[in-house]
């Protein structure tokens, strides 16, 4: 993820997540063998009763590393676009996003930090499983189109639990989002409480959820094209003819290791 000469703008929002991650960073900084520039953006969209005052000294005094406050009034427009009973979140990130691209393109940044973490993952996984149909979560490292920027959620592995007590014990300062806090019947908090409900079944289910997405078989899934994309004949799952070369060896394990485990799975 990290590269010697990197520019990386960290997007700092005020919460516990982006707080940890900019903590993190500066002490890979440090420790580093390789040298990379960090510069902590924060965006102020204008909420009623926003105070970004903690935030601004913590990054000065406590952290110690180049910052910008970007101020665009986009809890408006939020506002504005967004229809009754329908969450700000979709218009509200959109919006945020294409003010980071922004930003961090003007900086000269090539590559951006986002706090996400696991349970962000499984919870965007179950969230395009159960309304769109999709198999989709989020990717620890993507390159984005606009400004062909690297964008890395090192936290993706990590649970939103361990870095709340991380945040606490550190005492970050955090700033609340007054414009999702006031709505009731979000789909995200549904989602997360039926992720907390796993562990009823297994104590170790959400570990198993979050390896599971890095650890895929489409040979026992039912999307072809996905199977076509890995070398594998889309019907029957067998490494296509002619493409033996092209398909790797860790591929070639798992079908092993999955013919001998159907062999063995009561009927």
């Amino acid at each position: 993820m990290l590269n010697d000469g990197d520019h990386i703008m960290v997007c700092v929002s005020g919460g516990k997540d982006s707080a940890t991650l900019l903590y993190l960073l500066k002490e890979l900084q440090q420790r580093l063998p390789v040298s990379f520039q960090l510069t902590a953006v924060h965006v102020d969209q204008k909420q009623p009763g926003y105070n970004g005052t903690s935030l601004v000294q913590w990054l000065e005094h406590d952290m110690k590393v180049p910052f910008h406050v970007v101020e665009e009034d986009t809890y408006s427009i939020v506002v504005d676009k967004t229809q009754d009973g329908k969450s700000y979140c979709p218009v509200c990130s959109r919006m945020r996003r294409g003010i980071l691209y922004t930003t961090a393109m003007k900086l000269g940044c090539n590559k951006i930090a986002l706090g996400h973490h696991g349970d962000d993952a499984m919870e965007t996984l179950l969230l395009n499983m159960i309304h769109g149909g999709q198999m989709k979560g989020m990717p620890a490292r993507y390159t984005a189109q606009r400004g062909n920027l690297g964008v890395l959620r090192p936290l993706i592995a990590s649970f939103e639990e361990d870095i709340a007590k991380f945040a606490q014990y550190k005492q970050f300062p955090i700033l609340p989002c007054n414009l999702c806090s006031n709505q009731a019947n979000l789909q995200r908090p549904q989602v997360k409480l039926l992720l907390s409900t796993l562990s009823s079944l297994n104590p170790n289910a959400k570990r198993n959820v979050l390896t599971s997405m890095q650890n895929v078989r489409p040979t026992h899934l039912l999307d072809t094209t996905l199977r076509e994309a890995c070398g594998l004949d889309p019907i029957t799952g067998q490494i296509s003819q002619g493409r033996q070369s092209e398909v790797s060896d860790a591929i070639g394990a798992w079908m092993v290791q999955e013919d001998n485990d159907d062999e063995n799975t009561p009927l």
